[in-house]
Order: structure tokens, then C-alpha cells, then sequence
């Protein structure tokens, strides 16, 4: 339905531009009827998408729609030339505001800029009819068009410069990023180097891609340490000439520890290395991957997993290799593995786009989402969908029966894996279940409440802006800015936390939270039923509205981005800072 009311008004929008100046150079009235009936039907849709969540809708009521309404109204009821060109321009800035979105933290900026251009344009259509009264031959150009112009032109030149304006965090405070590391001394429980490097990913089918590797393969090793553990690892760059990090992908790691180049630490140049420590405080599934350039790192080979608990389950990784090689790790085709009684499979979407794994030949059922364990998981049928965020991680069990258990990918249908007692078993379609949802599945209560003392809201938006230094259409906007622009949410410790997050775009954004795991309250309204919904990467879809909470308790200056590493690397990208934490750090552009 949101779908269908974007794209209902970005039609009425195009109709708008080709209506406005038609009744800005005729004047007529019928022209002025036109306009106030596109306006009206905006208006309408507006209020529909209010319905869904005030989020969605504000822009459009507080500031695109009056800014039309207005002119509109004055032009029929005081009709004339000068009336005519207010109302033109007031829906031209309307439509301007669609395709340009602001933050709140720009409405009054907006709204005065607005209202000074649509003086200027009453002054000028004034000033320019009195002249061509005088007959000269400069009076009869379009200067008005020309002054329609500038309105966009100002807009932009102002929002490059919001843009270079970088929230920086090196100001003057008490505690530094790079103090803020795992414990320096102890004997690590588990202890190992990763070594990045050039090299060929060789996949299932034969074919080749030209990737990175870890210690000689991709997926890199597989990490594995109990709770409580100190755990070491020492990066190596060998020749990765953008340079490498490590981040721990679901894991509350110190500030330092957590990998982010230009934030908490310096990329690791060919020939260098650096040293992680640190003690995860919780079981479950999690990753590691590079956090530079993983725009295109990640999807080459510079990932891994990393189990923290008991030993046993196997791991599977949803990746894409380059060429949208779709891919179960490095299984490009049908797999075949021997099992019997009860397993338990660690789905991990590694890939930048969501994904969807079915399950077919036996009932299963979720017994974790993000490394965080469902209380009351209830069996699912056979054939049920699991949506996976890029980024996100489920762990299912199941118990194999005669025939084969089937882990299919969806819309890639060679790429399945079948369990089998032999090992033999081709892999079987698993049908077309339900899709898995979260919000109403398993059982248990809620953590206990309180009070909150910050609240923020965000809002996703496409349109045209600044990135990667050059002017575009992007699907990248954070309340209005791009990184490094986008202002920062600045948190005490101890501070509870609440985020309202909409998503005004037309595609799916994964939302992932550094240093931290949020605690899911509502989508679109409607509240958490089931086991408390813990995560760290939440797929918010399009027209959706999620409420949010978690607890700032891991001091530092954390990202907060999109895991669709080219919406990060194109501006969608902000900051959680805990006031009074600073970094030595800087980059020249997005830490993706």
C-alpha cells in the first residue's frame, strides 16, 4: 500500500511541474484549477500516510503541502498575474521539498527560505510587469523562469555545505576512543591470526573469483569461544592495498575494539598489523567482516563467523559473490551433508541485499535472532520463509526424519542444501510457506521499564543530495543529510534510550547499532506480542515505522548505519556518541 501512495504522489508531483508554469505564464484560471486539483489529490494521499505513521507523512503536511495549499487558495479567491506567479512558485517549492527532503532539524530554515523565495517572486513579478509596460526589449526575456531557477540552484549550494560540515567528535573531553580497549593483560582462552590477502575464492560449481582471503581461504575461519573468554586476534595486512579491519558484527565489544577505520581505529596498511582483545559477555551467532571499503571488501571475501558458546551446529553463510554469484558460503550449487537426530543450523546473511532461506522436509523451529536466544520458540512448518536483514543471523533446530531437510535459497534454486541420514539425499523443494515473523513468536517477559531520557527520531528518506562529492539521486538519507553531515545522537551513560525509525524510501534498509543490541517495541503501531525481540541488524521495509530502545552502556563513538554497504558508503551513516568521548581518528570519507 505505501508503495502504491509514493508512487501515486510522485505522479501528481510530475504533473505538478508541467501545471505550474503553465498557470504561472497564462495566468489563467483554469490553470489555477488544475494546480488545485493536484494539490488537493497530495493532500489527500498525505492524509492516507498519516494513517500508517506521522513519520511518514510530516515533510509533506507541515511544510511541501502548505506551502502549495496556501498560494493556491490566495490565487482563486484574489485571482491576477502577481497571484499566479506566487502560486506556481509555491508549488514548484513543493515539489522541490519531495525531491530534496529535510531533517527537523532544517523545517525552519525551510520554511523561511521558502517564504522569502515566494516574496521574491511577488516582488519580482511586480517589478518585471511594471517594466515591460515600458516596451524595452530586456523587459520581454523570462526573467521569471530564470528566478525559478535559482530557487533549487540556493537550495543546493546550501546543502553542500551542510554536508562538508562534518560532525566531528575531536573536541575537547574526558576520555578518549583509544582508551576505551579490552583487557591488556591475561592469557587469552583463545588466541589466532587472520591474514588478509589477494587470492582466488574457488567456488562448489569450479568457478573462480578474483577475492580477498583470510589465512588463505573465504569465508575466513571460523572463530569459536566460550562466554567470558579472553579472545585475541591479530590482523595482518599482507597486500590489501585500501586497507583492513576487523569488526565484530552482534558483539558489545569495547570502543576500540570494534573496527571502524577514521572512529576507533586507523585502517591496517599492507604490512601491518593490529591486535583485538576482548571478552564477549554473551552467547550466540555472530560475524566478523572489514570495515573498509565494505562496499566491495565484504562482498570479495573478508568475512568470517564467530560462534561464542558451546561446540557443535553448522554454520551457513547467505553470500553474493561479485558477478551476483548467489551463494550457501561457497556453494553455488545443490550440497549434500550426512545427519541424524537433532541439528542445529547457524543461518548468517553476509550479503548486502536481504535474503530468504526456506526450510523444507521437516518441521523447525527459531531458537535464536542475532545471537540473542527466543525463549517459547514454538515448531514451524515446513516450507516457512526466514527473512534474513544483511547483516542478520538466525539459529534453527530440527530434528532429520527418513528423508531429506532442506535449506533453499530463495530465488536462486540451485543454491540448497540437503540433510540426510546418508548424506546422499538430493535436495527437495520445500514448498511455499508463511513468512516467519518475529513479533509475535515465542514467549517470556519483558525486561523491566521506566522512564526514558532521550528519545530520537529518524527518518530514511530517497531524493537528491551530496555524495561521494558528487550531486545525485540517493536512497541514503538520514533526516535529511548525508555522512558525515547527519547529526549525531548524543547519549549519557546509563541513559535509556528510545528511536523512532521510519522509512520514507522505496527500498529495504538493514539498521545496524554498534557497541550495542536494541530491543524492538512496535512496527507500524502494533506492539511486540511474543519472546522480547532483541537484535543488532533490523530490516526496516519500505513505509515501515519501528519504535526501538536499549540501554547506553558501552561508552564510546559508535556507527549506526545501514548494512547495505553501498547505502553506508553513499551517506547513511550517523553516530551514537556518549558525551565526553572523543577519537584521534579521521577519515576523508564514509568508514565503509
Amino acid at each position: 500500500m505505501y508503495g502504491i501512495l509514493i508512487l501515486a504522489d510522485a505522479t501528481l508531483a510530475v504533473l505538478a511541474l508541467i501545471a505550474a508554469p503553465l498557470a504561472g505564464i497564462r495566468t489563467a484560471r483554469r490553470w489555477l484549477y488544475v494546480l488545485a486539483a493536484l494539490v488537493t489529490a497530495r493532500l489527500a494521499v498525505a492524509g492516507l500516510l498519516l494513517g500508517g505513521s506521522v513519520l511518514l507523512a510530516e515533510s509533506r503536511l507541515v511544510v511541501q503541502l502548505p506551502l502549495a495549499v496556501l498560494p493556491v487558495a490566495w490565487a482563486l479567491i484574489r485571482p491576477g498575474r502577481t497571484a499566479s506567479h506566487v502560486a506556481a512558485g509555491g508549488v514548484l517549492l513543493s515539489v522541490w521539498w519531495l525531491l530534496a527532503p529535510f531533517g527537523p532539524q532544517d523545517t525552519v530554515l525551510v520554511v523561511a527560505g521558502s517564504v522569502v523565495a515566494l516574496a521574491a517572486v511577488a516582488a519580482a513579478s511586480v517589478g518585471v510587469g511594471r517594466w515591460r509596460t515600458s516596451g524595452s526589449r530586456a523587459s520581454g526575456l523570462p526573467w521569471l523562469a530564470a528566478f525559478a531557477v535559482l530557487i533549487p540552484a540556493v537550495t543546493l549550494a546550501g546543502a553542500e555545505r551542510a554536508n562538508a560540515a562534518a560532525e566531528g567528535h575531536r573536541h575537547s573531553g574526558q576520555l578518549s576512543v583509544d582508551q576505551l580497549t579490552g583487557p591488556r593483560q591475561g592469557t587469552p582462552g583463545v588466541r589466532l591470526t587472520l591474514t588478509a590477502a589477494h587470492g582466488q575464492v574457488r567456488l562448489a560449481s569450479g568457478r573462480v573469483v578474483d577475492g580477498l582471503t583470510l589465512n588463505g581461504s573465504s569465508p575466513g575461519p571460523e572463530i569459536r569461544a566460550a562466554r567470558g573468554q579472553l579472545v585475541e586476534v591479530t590482523l595482518v595486512n599482507t597486500d590489501v592495498t585500501e586497507g583492513v579491519t576487523l569488526h565484530w558484527h552482534g558483539v558489545d565489544v569495547p570502543n576500540a575494539e570494534d573496527g571502524v577505520p577514521g572512529v576507533t581505529q586507523d585502517a591496517v596498511a599492507p604490512g601491518q598489523r593490529h591486535v583485538y582483545r576482548f571478552v564477549p559477555g554473551r552467547e550466540g551467532t555472530f560475524w566478523y567482516h572489514t570495515h573498509r571499503d565494505g562496499a566491495v571488501n565484504v562482498q570479495r571475501g573478508l568475512f568470517g563467523a564467530l560462534v561464542i558458546g558451546p561446540a557443535g551446529g553448522t554454520t551457513v553463510f547467505t553470500h553474493a559473490w561479485p558477478g551476483d554469484i548467489a551463494a550457501f558460503g561457497r556453494s553455488d550449487g545443490p550440497e549434500r551433508r550426512a545427519a541424524t537426530g537433532e541439528q542445529l543450523v547457524r543461518l548468517i546473511n553476509s550479503s548486502e541485499d536481504p535474503q530468504v532461506v526456506r526450510v523444507g522436509g521437516a518441521p523447525f523451529r527459531v531458537t535464536a535472532l542475532d545471537g540473542n536466544a527466543i525463549p517459547g520458540a514454538t515448531p514451524l512448518a515446513a516450507g516457512t520463509a526466514l527473512p534474513l536483514a544483511a547483516g542478520g543471523r538466525y539459529d534453527i533446530t530440527f530434528t532429520v526424519p527418513d528423508g531429506p531437510v532442506t535449506l533453499a535459497l530463495d530465488g536462486s534454486p540451485d543454491v540448497a542444501l540437503a540433510f540426510s541420514p546418508g548424506g546422499t539425499a538430493d535436495p527437495v523443494a520445500p514448498g511455499d510457506g508463511e513468512r516467519f515473523d518475529p513479533i509475535a513468536y515465542g514467549s517470556g517477559p519483558a525486561p523491566a521499564g521506566g522512564g526514558y531520557q532521550r528519545t530520537f527520531d529518524l527518518r530514511l528518506d530517497d531524493g537528491f543530495g551530496f555524495s561521494q562529492g558528487r550531486f545525485s539521486y540517493v536512497t541514503s538519507l538520514i533526516n535529511g543529510r548525508l555522512y558525515p553531515a547527519v547529526p549525531t545522537l548524543e547519549v549519557t551513560r546509563g541513559d535509556r534510550v528510545k528511536v523512532r525509525i521510519a522509512n520514507r524510501g522505496m527500498i529495504d534498509h538493514p539498521f545496524h547499532l554498534h557497541g550495542h543490541r536494541v530491543r524492538v517495541l512496535s512496527r507500524d503501531g502494533d506492539p511486540v506480542t511474543g519472546s522480547p525481540w532483541w537484535t543488532d541488524t533490523l530490516n526496516i521495509g519500505s513505509g515501515q515505522t519501528y519504535e526501538l530502545e536499549f540501554r547506553a552502556d558501552n561508552p564510546g563513538i559508535w556507527m549506526d548505519h545501514c548494512h547495505n554497504f553501498r547505502h553506508g558508503a553513499n551517506g547513511m551513516i550517523l553516530h551514537l556518541a556518549y558525551v565526553g568521548v572523543t577519537t584521534p581518528y579521521s577519515s576523508d570519507h564514509a568508514p565503509e
